[in-house]
């Protein structure tokens, strides 16, 4: 299948969210994430199932996935208007833009446990992670450790689904997320300085935000090109 990884995902949206929208995204993680896992067990996503976006039922569990996309631009958020609003629209609606293609996607259990948030809904609300998914890929790194985190609570309510991935370089394997981590998966390279989750998780100066948005496109644009090859049969 021919991934296109310039394409935005809010064109086939219909003005609405394009993670549950767009039909060409939910194709997409459905073709890209149907794969072996690392034990060699096959991981089919079925896009069929009334109800849910993306679905597995297997000896390896029942699985309900729903898209997310994981690069907040800010330039939505009033609160930091005094600062996006220092920057050309132009590079604003760029920068929106590269969040809408596939690099800027994922996909995370969409079913709620016991009523509480799912991890979509825990990343966007928890002031410590502001929707950053390299807070958020902290947070997967720690739980596959047995540590804490501001998401250990949520992530540990979908224990199952992240188990299907081994540790956590398997889970960064096969999300294709290399760009986010050092070479040996020991750490997460952060799109802004980061000191334990008590530092402000949305920029706070104009300077800070120029490299959390410049690293933000750095790593969409490396993970769309091992997407390709992924698509391509290269991996």
């Amino acid at each position: 299948m021919r991934i296109d990884i310039s394409f935005d995902f809010r064109k086939d949206a219909s003005g609405k969210d394009p993670d549950a929208h767009s039909a060409t995204l939910r194709q997409y993680h459905r073709f890209l994430w149907s794969r072996p896992l690392q034990s060699g067990r096959a991981f089919h996503l079925d896009d069929t199932v009334p109800g849910t976006y993306l679905y597995h039922r297997s000896e390896l569990g029942e699985f309900h996935l729903s898209s997310d996309s994981v690069i907040p631009t800010f330039t939505r958020w009033k609160s930091l208007k005094h600062i996006t609003g220092q920057f050309p629209e132009e590079e604003n609606e760029a920068f929106r833009s590269i969040g809408y293609t596939i690099g800027g996607m994922m996909v995370f259990p969409g079913n709620r446990v016991d009523g509480k948030q799912t991890i979509n809904g825990a990343r966007g609300f928890n002031r410590k992670i502001a929707d950053r998914f390299d807070l958020t890929l902290e947070c997967i790194r720690r739980h596959y450790l047995g540590q804490g985190s501001p998401l250990a609570e949520t992530l540990s309510r979908y224990r199952e689904f992240f188990a299907l991935f081994g540790d956590f370089g398997g889970y960064v394997d096969f999300f294709m997320l290399h760009d986010l981590v050092v070479g040996d998966y020991s750490s997460v390279g952060f799109f802004m300085p980061f000191d334990e989750f008590n530092s402000p998780s949305a920029p706070q100066d104009p300077d800070t935000y120029r490299e959390y948005r410049r690293r933000s496109i750095e790593f969409i644009e490396a993970r769309n090109r091992r997407i390709a090859a992924l698509a391509a049969g290269l991996f």
